[in-house]
């Protein structure tokens, strides 16, 4: 049976839950004037947590620790350290102290009964272990067994929220089917009202853009920050609803629309620095990445330096350098971000393995690179996501380009740009279809190659993405000249390079036959058209039939 609460309470509990976090904090403060209830101190400490006055928060939750531990009600003080390992990590960035309330609460649950309590200790640590140690499988784990408490002790909010965590972690260790199932699961509870506590429903509908977020579901997520957008509104929750901000602006970053993004993060990052600046940092990141694909590469890179305790700020300027032309440098930084993420989390390794295999083409190092390739691969064929599946087909194309097969290129950058155009994703479609010209290009197909590059352009200079554009119009002048030039030898040469019967002859060979079947068609002897290919090899200095059948094809010879 749930302990009664003291009557003195009563006031600013019933304000509590309406949301009206002023009203209840002077209500508890009323409550303690006389003496010092925990429960009463343990209701101010969340008030104080949703108007976000951090001082009032410590304060309040500490002397609330201090007292239930003095009348020995164990459970109550683990519930209020496991609330301050929370604010420890949430307003301060203190995981070392945060790693101690938590400790200390587990020592306080040890050897008693199933509680909600322990399930909110294991959840919690879940979390955090997800999020500040990126272990994935560890995470899986402590969800599951908070899970277990919450439904022993038949508590479906937590349950819900075991659930959320775990389906956050299956996600991100690549086992996407299974953690959308459970996510759906969450969604499924949270439409139909079952939940009730408004921190569980925030944080359950965050780990469940946050997936989306992962796997590039940004039509899922969209229609979730809207939800939570009013969620945050009606109940009054700033710092989930800062944290919603940093999300959709990954939307905005994605689908294109910069500007909305710029306006979101900078919000959000003011609004965390005010109320939570431990949490700023995610927001920061997402910032630099907007300023990295506008081109702004030192704004960038002073951003990442903001954040010096993210991993995500590794792979920030491992692609800093990659865009600056410091390819080795951008190799060493990726290398040293997939070092940091556990093997387990699969889907946080992705964008460092596309990087990496574009870095080391250029680099001329084509093995490793295939070595890499395989990684993206396999992981973008287990997961079988749109956006994965696109990286992968424009990783094989980066290697397929660099390794002189530029019909094979022309083929993986062709399937990158359509699945990239499918996930409305412009920026990566954009630079699709500028790799796309370069391949055309390499085969000769310069009209084609050309109008790629043009489309790449304007794609580029609608978002203003400085770099991207600068390469792109590098390119195409670079085309335009290769075409003149073409243009030109075959305007003084190209079909004087080959006679007339020169030409006769390798359009047959074109056709597939043999030098007696041909021979038998022109009416002349085997030795002839054996002396007839002789010279066509010598002429267009190549060493096989099928590669003067290209150069013919290149030169519009057979036109």
């Amino acid at each position: 049976m749930p302990t009664p609460r003291p009557p003195e309470c009563r006031a600013g509990d019933q304000a509590l839950a309406r949301g009206e976090w002023k009203k209840a904090r002077r209500a508890y403060q009323a409550a303690l004037r006389n003496r010092e209830v925990p429960e009463a101190l343990e209701g101010l400490g969340n008030a104080a947590w949703w108007l976000d006055q951090a001082e009032l928060v410590f304060d309040s939750r500490e002397r609330a620790y201090r007292v239930y531990l003095r009348k020995k009600e164990k459970a109550a003080a683990a519930r209020v350290a496991v609330w301050l390992a929370w604010d420890y990590w949430a307003f301060r960035g203190e995981n070392v102290v945060a790693n101690g309330w938590l400790q200390r609460a587990r020592h306080l649950l040890e050897g008693g009964p199933a509680c909600s309590e322990k399930a909110w200790l294991e959840l919690r640590e879940a979390s955090l272990c997800l999020f500040e140690e990126g272990d994935a499988l560890r995470a899986i784990r402590m969800a599951e067994k908070g899970m277990e408490v919450a439904r022993e002790v038949g508590s479906i909010d937590l349950e819900m929220l075991g659930l959320a965590v775990r389906g956050l972690a299956h996600v991100i260790a690549g086992n996407v089917p299974e953690g959308m199932r459970n996510l759906d699961e969450v969604n499924t509870a949270v439409i139909a009202r079952e939940l009730e506590d408004p921190v569980i429903i925030g944080l359950s509908s965050c780990y469940l853009i946050a997936a989306c977020e992962k796997v590039r579901d940004y039509e899922r997520a969209l229609q979730w920050c809207k939800r939570l957008k009013i969620f945050c509104t009606k109940w009054r929750l700033r710092p989930l609803f800062a944290v919603c901000r940093t999300q959709y602006a990954s939307i905005c970053l994605w689908r294109g629309t910069w500007d909305e993004a710029e306006a979101e993060l900078i919000s959000a990052r003011e609004e965390l620095a005010a109320s939570r600046p431990a949490m700023t940092g995610d927001a920061i990141v997402r910032l630099a990445e907007l300023r990295r694909r506008q081109g702004k590469l030192s704004e960038a890179a002073r951003l990442y330096d903001e954040a010096p305790g993210s991993v995500t700020a590794l792979l920030g300027r491992a692609q800093i350098a990659f865009d600056r032309g410091e390819q080795q440098s951008a190799i060493e930084q990726a290398e040293r971000y997939l070092r940091r993420v556990p093997p387990g989390n699969r889907l946080e390794r992705a964008p460092a393995l596309e990087l990496l295999v574009r870095a080391l083409t250029d680099m001329g190092e084509l093995k490793r690179a295939r070595s890499v390739l395989g990684e993206l691969s396999s992981l973008a064929s287990a997961v079988g996501t749109i956006p994965l599946r696109a990286a992968a087909s424009y990783a094989s194309g980066c290697l397929a380009i660099a390794d002189s097969h530029a019909d094979e290129a022309r083929q993986h950058f062709e399937d990158a740009a359509d699945l990239f155009l499918q996930s409305s994703a412009p920026y990566e479609h954009a630079r699709a279809r500028a790799d796309l010209a370069l391949a055309l290009g390499k085969l000769g197909r310069f009209e084609a190659a050309v109008d790629e590059a043009k489309a790449a352009i304007q794609l580029f200079s609608k978002l203003d993405a400085a770099v991207e554009l600068a390469r792109t119009r590098a390119a195409l002048n670079s085309l335009n000249a290769t075409k003149k030039s073409s243009d030109a030898v075959r305007s003084t040469s190209g079909k004087k390079v080959l006679t007339k019967r020169e030409i006769e002859v390798l359009r047959l060979v074109a056709d597939g036959q043999n030098n007696q079947s041909i021979a038998g068609q022109l009416r002349v002897s085997d030795h002839t058209v054996h002396r007839h290919l002789a010279n066509i090899l010598n002429k267009l200095s190549v060493s096989t039939r099928a590669a003067a059948v290209a150069q013919a094809a290149r030169r519009n010879l057979f036109s």
